[in-house]
């Protein structure tokens, strides 16, 4: 068991640099949305006005959170494919 997560860590630690660029990007991204999102909710905490509010920040907190699953996902799986790992 411990091997096998040593060898994924050092799978993640050797994905190639344009790769890793993107999922850089892409966790940037993520973060942006999840930083609107709980800006979105600290305004709905603050001054409740309505449920559809918190309901949207909550949504797209969601939302910023899969996208930077998706991009270390995306970009650990080309990295495999790439390199004919798979």
């Amino acid at each position: 068991m411990i091997n096998s997560i040593n060898k994924l860590l050092n799978d993640i630690q050797n994905i190639e640099k344009p790769i890793l660029k993107v999922m850089i990007k892409g966790f940037k991204f993520s973060f942006l949305v999840c930083l609107l999102a709980l800006l979105i909710l600290i305004v709905h905490n603050t001054y409740p006005s309505s449920h559809i509010v918190y309901e949207s920040g909550l949504a797209l907190f969601r939302t910023g959170l899969m996208f930077a699953v998706d991009f270390f996902i995306c970009a650990f799986a080309t990295d495999r494919i790439k390199n004919g790992m798979i």
